[in-house]
């Protein structure tokens, strides 16, 4: 079912555009994004985005910095309401990460396309690690209560992300049966845990 865009009129026209423009991502990709296009869904002259993105790639910034924000809000979440132990926590920032994935796989798509774009804005720099600091701290967390091996955090961590992206992917592009996704998390995590722990 289509849904039907009602003209801007006032207000922030910026928030509009971005709001917009995450719809337009997560329901035909990034290549369907213009900003001549998003000006007319809003019902704004063609020129009136440029007051607030000099172009396309600015738009592509912005958009990514607002999932990373989202993200890591979203992952601090978890954290305050899990267990102090460093199972519970991986548990939850596990489960944060694949939740996220599930909810918001083409903005995260987005997120990890341009997080390294020598264009990247220092806000958008700045946003990737908080989130980078958010995981490694978890780690660190880990391996001060003794209950994750020694050794530099973002080498012990490095292994963690590269299993979750893996397996948000292979959730997200249904290569995973929905209805066994919650098991076969139960043992990512498991694997994850053996891992990570001290020899």
């Amino acid at each position: 079912m289509q849904t039907r865009h009602r003209p801007y009129h006032h207000g922030d026209l910026r928030a509009a555009l971005l709001a917009r423009a995450e719809e337009t991502l997560r329901d035909k990709g990034q290549a369907a994004l213009s900003l001549r296009e998003l000006a007319r869904d809003l019902g704004v002259s063609h020129a009136a985005p440029s007051r607030h993105f000099k172009d396309k790639q600015a738009l592509l910034d912005a958009l990514a910095l607002i999932g990373f924000e989202r993200f890591t809000d979203h992952f601090a979440g978890s954290q305050e309401r899990a267990g102090e132990s460093f199972a519970q926590r991986l548990d939850a920032a596990v489960r944060a990460y694949v939740g996220f994935a599930l909810a918001n796989s083409a903005l995260l798509d987005l997120m990890y396309s341009i997080k390294h774009d020598p264009q990247a804005s220092e806000a958008l720099t700045a946003a990737v690690n908080r989130w980078y600091e958010e995981t490694t701290g978890l780690i660190a967390e880990g391996q001060r209560l003794g209950e994750v091996r020694e050794g530099p955090t973002d080498r012990v961590a490095l292994p963690v992300l590269m299993t979750l992206y893996g397996f948000a992917g292979m959730a997200v592009s249904g290569l995973l049966a929905p209805e066994a996704l919650e098991e076969q998390l139960n043992d990512v995590i498991a694997y994850i845990l053996r891992g990570c722990a001290r020899e």
